[in-house]
Protein backbone atom coordinates (compact mmCIF):
# COMPACT_ATOMS: atom_id res chain seq x y z
CA UNK A 1 0.00 0.00 0.00
CA UNK A 2 1.33 3.45 -0.86
CA UNK A 3 1.58 5.52 2.31
CA UNK A 4 -0.17 8.86 1.92
CA UNK A 5 0.30 10.38 5.35
CA UNK A 6 3.20 11.02 7.77
CA UNK A 7 0.98 9.21 10.28
CA UNK A 8 1.95 5.93 8.69
CA UNK A 9 5.65 6.48 9.30
CA UNK A 10 5.21 7.08 13.01
CA UNK A 11 4.83 3.52 14.22
CA UNK A 12 6.27 3.57 17.72
CA UNK A 13 6.42 -0.04 18.72
CA UNK A 14 7.06 -0.47 22.39
CA UNK A 15 5.95 -3.75 23.89
CA UNK A 16 4.97 -3.69 27.52
CA UNK A 17 4.68 -7.44 28.01
CA UNK A 18 3.60 -8.77 31.33
CA UNK A 19 1.51 -11.67 32.50
CA UNK A 20 -1.53 -10.22 34.27
CA UNK A 21 -2.89 -13.68 34.98
CA UNK A 22 -2.67 -17.20 33.72
CA UNK A 23 -4.91 -16.20 30.81
CA UNK A 24 -3.67 -12.79 29.74
CA UNK A 25 -0.43 -11.45 28.36
CA UNK A 26 -0.69 -7.80 27.40
CA UNK A 27 1.34 -6.11 24.64
CA UNK A 28 0.80 -2.39 24.04
CA UNK A 29 2.07 -0.02 21.37
CA UNK A 30 1.19 3.16 19.55
CA UNK A 31 0.64 3.76 15.87
CA UNK A 32 1.32 7.34 14.89
CA UNK A 33 0.71 10.04 17.44
CA UNK A 34 -2.82 9.27 18.51
CA UNK A 35 -3.73 5.60 18.12
CA UNK A 36 -3.28 3.13 20.97
CA UNK A 37 -3.29 -0.62 20.42
CA UNK A 38 -3.39 -3.18 23.22
CA UNK A 39 -3.14 -6.88 22.37
CA UNK A 40 -4.41 -9.40 24.90
CA UNK A 41 -2.90 -12.79 24.06
CA UNK A 42 -3.43 -15.98 26.04
CA UNK A 43 -0.43 -16.73 28.21
CA UNK A 44 -0.33 -20.23 26.70
CA UNK A 45 -0.38 -18.96 23.10
CA UNK A 46 0.66 -21.76 20.74
CA UNK A 47 1.89 -21.04 17.22
CA UNK A 48 0.67 -24.47 16.14
CA UNK A 49 -2.94 -23.52 16.86
CA UNK A 50 -5.28 -21.43 14.76
CA UNK A 51 -5.77 -17.88 16.04
CA UNK A 52 -9.00 -15.95 16.33
CA UNK A 53 -8.00 -12.28 16.20
CA UNK A 54 -10.78 -10.06 17.55
CA UNK A 55 -10.51 -6.32 16.94
CA UNK A 56 -12.53 -4.53 19.60
CA UNK A 57 -12.86 -0.83 18.78
CA UNK A 58 -13.38 1.19 21.94
CA UNK A 59 -16.62 3.02 22.73
CA UNK A 60 -16.73 6.78 23.02
CA UNK A 61 -15.47 8.14 26.32
CA UNK A 62 -13.69 4.98 27.48
CA UNK A 63 -10.02 4.20 27.94
CA UNK A 64 -8.50 0.78 27.28
CA UNK A 65 -8.22 -0.08 31.02
CA UNK A 66 -11.86 0.94 31.54
CA UNK A 67 -12.94 -1.20 28.60
CA UNK A 68 -11.02 -4.16 30.00
CA UNK A 69 -12.69 -3.72 33.39
CA UNK A 70 -11.70 -4.80 36.90
CA UNK A 71 -13.06 -5.57 40.35
CA UNK A 72 -14.50 -2.35 41.70
CA UNK A 73 -13.24 -0.61 44.81
CA UNK A 74 -14.71 2.43 46.57
CA UNK A 75 -13.97 5.54 44.56
CA UNK A 76 -13.31 3.75 41.25
CA UNK A 77 -14.69 5.28 38.07
CA UNK A 78 -17.94 3.55 37.07
CA UNK A 79 -16.58 2.99 33.55
CA UNK A 80 -14.51 0.06 34.89
CA UNK A 81 -17.69 -1.91 35.57
CA UNK A 82 -19.74 -1.58 32.38
CA UNK A 83 -18.05 -3.76 29.76
CA UNK A 84 -15.53 -6.20 31.26
CA UNK A 85 -14.14 -7.25 27.89
CA UNK A 86 -11.10 -8.77 29.58
CA UNK A 87 -13.21 -11.02 31.81
CA UNK A 88 -15.53 -11.92 28.94
CA UNK A 89 -12.39 -12.85 26.99
CA UNK A 90 -11.44 -15.19 29.84
CA UNK A 91 -14.82 -16.90 29.49
CA UNK A 92 -14.35 -17.21 25.73
CA UNK A 93 -10.92 -18.82 26.13
CA UNK A 94 -12.38 -21.55 28.30
CA UNK A 95 -14.99 -22.27 25.64
CA UNK A 96 -12.83 -21.95 22.52
CA UNK A 97 -9.86 -23.78 23.99
CA UNK A 98 -8.66 -25.23 20.69
CA UNK A 99 -7.72 -21.78 19.35
CA UNK A 100 -5.65 -18.83 20.45
CA UNK A 101 -8.29 -16.21 21.27
CA UNK A 102 -6.59 -12.81 20.92
CA UNK A 103 -8.33 -9.49 21.56
CA UNK A 104 -6.99 -6.28 20.05
CA UNK A 105 -8.22 -3.15 21.83
CA UNK A 106 -8.17 -0.25 19.39
CA UNK A 107 -8.36 3.22 20.90
CA UNK A 108 -7.22 6.77 20.29
CA UNK A 109 -6.29 9.81 22.33
CA UNK A 110 -9.65 11.47 21.66
CA UNK A 111 -11.49 8.48 23.17
CA UNK A 112 -13.88 8.64 20.22
CA UNK A 113 -13.42 7.09 16.78
CA UNK A 114 -15.93 9.46 15.10
CA UNK A 115 -13.89 12.45 16.32
CA UNK A 116 -10.61 10.77 15.33
CA UNK A 117 -11.96 10.31 11.81
CA UNK A 118 -12.84 14.01 11.66
CA UNK A 119 -9.24 14.84 12.54
CA UNK A 120 -7.87 12.56 9.78
CA UNK A 121 -9.39 13.12 6.37
CA UNK A 122 -7.35 10.17 5.07
CA UNK A 123 -8.81 7.86 7.72
CA UNK A 124 -9.64 5.06 5.22
CA UNK A 125 -5.93 4.61 4.52
CA UNK A 126 -5.04 4.90 8.19
CA UNK A 127 -7.59 2.37 9.46
CA UNK A 128 -6.49 -0.10 6.82
CA UNK A 129 -2.90 0.41 7.95
CA UNK A 130 -3.83 -0.12 11.62
CA UNK A 131 -5.47 -3.45 10.89
CA UNK A 132 -2.72 -4.59 8.51
CA UNK A 133 -0.06 -3.71 11.08
CA UNK A 134 -1.64 -5.84 13.79
CA UNK A 135 -2.51 -8.75 11.50
CA UNK A 136 1.11 -8.89 10.29
CA UNK A 137 2.16 -9.91 13.81
CA UNK A 138 0.39 -13.25 13.45
CA UNK A 139 0.80 -16.18 11.07
CA UNK A 140 -1.47 -15.31 8.16
CA UNK A 141 -2.38 -18.88 7.23
CA UNK A 142 -3.65 -19.67 10.70
CA UNK A 143 -5.42 -16.42 11.58
CA UNK A 144 -9.05 -15.42 11.12
CA UNK A 145 -10.41 -12.01 12.05
CA UNK A 146 -13.49 -10.77 13.87
CA UNK A 147 -14.34 -7.06 13.68
CA UNK A 148 -16.17 -5.86 16.76
CA UNK A 149 -16.87 -2.71 18.70
CA UNK A 150 -19.25 -0.90 20.99
CA UNK A 151 -20.77 2.59 20.65
CA UNK A 152 -18.41 4.80 18.63
CA UNK A 153 -16.28 1.72 17.95
CA UNK A 154 -18.68 0.94 15.14
CA UNK A 155 -17.30 3.99 13.36
CA UNK A 156 -13.91 2.27 13.22
CA UNK A 157 -15.45 -0.94 11.83
CA UNK A 158 -17.51 0.88 9.21
CA UNK A 159 -14.51 3.05 8.39
CA UNK A 160 -12.53 -0.08 7.56
CA UNK A 161 -15.35 -1.61 5.51
CA UNK A 162 -15.48 1.60 3.50
CA UNK A 163 -11.86 1.10 2.43
CA UNK A 164 -12.36 -2.29 0.77
CA UNK A 165 -14.16 -3.15 -2.47
CA UNK A 166 -14.97 -6.56 -0.99
CA UNK A 167 -14.70 -7.73 2.61
CA UNK A 168 -11.54 -9.88 2.76
CA UNK A 169 -11.72 -13.66 3.16
CA UNK A 170 -9.70 -13.48 6.39
CA UNK A 171 -12.63 -11.72 8.11
CA UNK A 172 -15.12 -14.32 9.32
CA UNK A 173 -17.19 -12.37 11.84
CA UNK A 174 -18.48 -8.78 12.03
CA UNK A 175 -20.41 -7.62 15.10
CA UNK A 176 -21.99 -4.30 15.98
CA UNK A 177 -22.63 -3.98 19.72
CA UNK A 178 -25.05 -1.05 19.66
CA UNK A 179 -22.58 0.65 17.35
CA UNK A 180 -23.91 0.89 13.79
CA UNK A 181 -24.84 4.59 13.98
CA UNK A 182 -23.01 5.26 10.72
CA UNK A 183 -24.64 2.48 8.70
CA UNK A 184 -26.31 3.33 5.41
CA UNK A 185 -27.42 1.30 2.42
CA UNK A 186 -24.06 1.70 0.66
CA UNK A 187 -22.65 -1.13 2.82
CA UNK A 188 -25.37 -3.63 1.95
CA UNK A 189 -23.85 -5.07 -1.22
CA UNK A 190 -20.57 -5.75 0.58
CA UNK A 191 -22.35 -7.58 3.39
CA UNK A 192 -24.40 -9.66 0.93
CA UNK A 193 -21.37 -10.75 -1.11
CA UNK A 194 -19.36 -11.51 2.02
CA UNK A 195 -22.08 -13.64 3.66
CA UNK A 196 -22.61 -15.59 0.46
CA UNK A 197 -18.88 -16.13 -0.01
CA UNK A 198 -18.49 -18.56 2.89
CA UNK A 199 -20.76 -20.42 5.30
CA UNK A 200 -18.31 -19.47 8.05
CA UNK A 201 -19.03 -15.75 7.75
CA UNK A 202 -21.26 -14.30 10.47
CA UNK A 203 -22.86 -10.86 10.81
CA UNK A 204 -24.27 -9.95 14.24
CA UNK A 205 -26.13 -6.78 15.16
CA UNK A 206 -27.20 -5.71 18.67
CA UNK A 207 -29.41 -2.69 19.34
CA UNK A 208 -32.00 -1.41 21.78
CA UNK A 209 -34.90 0.91 21.14
CA UNK A 210 -33.02 4.15 21.65
CA UNK A 211 -35.57 5.97 19.48
CA UNK A 212 -37.81 6.24 22.55
CA UNK A 213 -35.10 6.47 25.24
CA UNK A 214 -35.12 9.55 27.46
CA UNK A 215 -32.45 11.27 29.53
CA UNK A 216 -33.75 13.92 31.92
CA UNK A 217 -37.02 13.69 30.05
CA UNK A 218 -35.51 14.42 26.64
CA UNK A 219 -34.79 12.09 23.67
CA UNK A 220 -31.17 10.98 23.42
CA UNK A 221 -31.21 10.51 19.62
CA UNK A 222 -33.31 11.65 16.70
CA UNK A 223 -35.85 9.30 15.14
CA UNK A 224 -33.29 8.19 12.55
CA UNK A 225 -30.05 8.81 14.40
CA UNK A 226 -29.80 5.80 16.67
CA UNK A 227 -28.95 2.13 16.36
CA UNK A 228 -32.61 1.04 16.53
CA UNK A 229 -33.35 2.81 13.25
CA UNK A 230 -30.01 1.97 11.60
CA UNK A 231 -30.19 -1.71 12.56
CA UNK A 232 -33.73 -2.04 11.23
CA UNK A 233 -32.59 -0.34 8.03
CA UNK A 234 -29.81 -2.92 7.73
CA UNK A 235 -32.29 -5.74 8.35
CA UNK A 236 -34.69 -4.34 5.73
CA UNK A 237 -31.89 -4.13 3.17
CA UNK A 238 -30.68 -7.67 3.88
CA UNK A 239 -34.21 -9.05 3.57
CA UNK A 240 -33.97 -8.36 -0.16
CA UNK A 241 -31.38 -11.15 -0.39
CA UNK A 242 -31.92 -13.38 2.64
CA UNK A 243 -34.93 -14.90 4.37
CA UNK A 244 -35.27 -14.38 8.12
CA UNK A 245 -37.21 -15.98 10.93
CA UNK A 246 -38.30 -13.99 13.97
CA UNK A 247 -38.93 -14.75 17.63
CA UNK A 248 -39.24 -12.81 20.87
CA UNK A 249 -39.50 -13.04 24.62
CA UNK A 250 -40.41 -10.50 27.29
CA UNK A 251 -37.20 -8.56 26.75
CA UNK A 252 -35.77 -9.25 23.30
CA UNK A 253 -36.72 -9.62 19.65
CA UNK A 254 -34.58 -11.96 17.53
CA UNK A 255 -34.17 -12.18 13.77
CA UNK A 256 -32.02 -14.95 12.28
CA UNK A 257 -31.38 -15.61 8.61
CA UNK A 258 -32.46 -19.03 7.39
CA UNK A 259 -28.82 -19.83 6.59
CA UNK A 260 -27.97 -19.05 10.27
CA UNK A 261 -25.27 -16.53 9.28
CA UNK A 262 -26.98 -13.25 10.19
CA UNK A 263 -28.33 -12.44 13.64
CA UNK A 264 -30.17 -9.37 14.95
CA UNK A 265 -30.84 -8.88 18.66
CA UNK A 266 -33.24 -6.07 19.51
CA UNK A 267 -33.83 -5.01 23.13
CA UNK A 268 -37.34 -3.79 23.83
CA UNK A 269 -37.73 -0.54 25.75
CA UNK A 270 -41.28 0.03 26.98
CA UNK A 271 -40.08 2.16 29.91
CA UNK A 272 -37.94 4.43 27.66
CA UNK A 273 -34.71 3.65 29.51
CA UNK A 274 -31.07 3.69 28.32
CA UNK A 275 -29.60 0.22 27.73
CA UNK A 276 -26.54 1.25 25.75
CA UNK A 277 -23.85 -0.39 27.91
CA UNK A 278 -25.92 -3.25 29.31
CA UNK A 279 -25.99 -4.87 25.89
CA UNK A 280 -22.25 -5.41 26.31
CA UNK A 281 -22.14 -5.98 30.07
CA UNK A 282 -24.80 -8.72 30.09
CA UNK A 283 -22.67 -11.21 28.13
CA UNK A 284 -22.96 -9.23 24.91
CA UNK A 285 -19.32 -9.55 23.88
CA UNK A 286 -19.41 -13.29 24.60
CA UNK A 287 -22.55 -13.71 22.51
CA UNK A 288 -21.16 -11.66 19.64
CA UNK A 289 -18.39 -14.25 19.28
CA UNK A 290 -20.29 -17.45 20.11
CA UNK A 291 -23.69 -16.94 18.48
CA UNK A 292 -24.05 -19.18 15.46
CA UNK A 293 -21.48 -21.65 16.84
CA UNK A 294 -21.84 -24.87 18.82
CA UNK A 295 -21.04 -22.90 21.97
CA UNK A 296 -23.99 -20.52 21.63
CA UNK A 297 -25.81 -19.97 24.96
CA UNK A 298 -23.84 -22.74 26.69
CA UNK A 299 -22.91 -21.62 30.18
CA UNK A 300 -24.28 -18.13 29.60
CA UNK A 301 -27.37 -16.30 28.38
CA UNK A 302 -27.35 -13.08 26.39
CA UNK A 303 -28.95 -10.36 28.46
CA UNK A 304 -28.87 -12.65 31.46
CA UNK A 305 -26.76 -12.72 34.60
CA UNK A 306 -23.05 -12.03 34.09
CA UNK A 307 -21.43 -15.35 33.23
CA UNK A 308 -17.88 -14.06 33.58
CA UNK A 309 -17.66 -12.77 37.18
CA UNK A 310 -15.11 -15.48 38.03
CA UNK A 311 -12.71 -13.96 35.48
CA UNK A 312 -12.87 -10.36 36.71
CA UNK A 313 -9.46 -9.37 38.07
CA UNK A 314 -8.38 -6.74 40.57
Amino acid sequence: MKMKSPFLFLLSYFFLSCAFSQQHKIDSFSIGTDVQICIDRPDNFKASRKTLLIFFALPNGNSIPQTMGKKMKPGDDWHYDIQHIKAQTGFLRKKINHKNVVVVYAGNRFNAWPLWKQKHTDYPVLINHIIDTVVSLFASGKTTIALNGHSGGGSFVLGYLKTVDEIPDKIERISFLDSDYGYDSSYNEKFVKWVRKSKKNQLNVFAYNDSVALYDGKPIVSATGGTWYRSHLMLTNLENDFSFTGAENDSLIFYTSVNKQIHFFFKKNPDRKIFHTQQVELNGFIHSILCGTRYESKGYLYYGKRAYDYYIEK
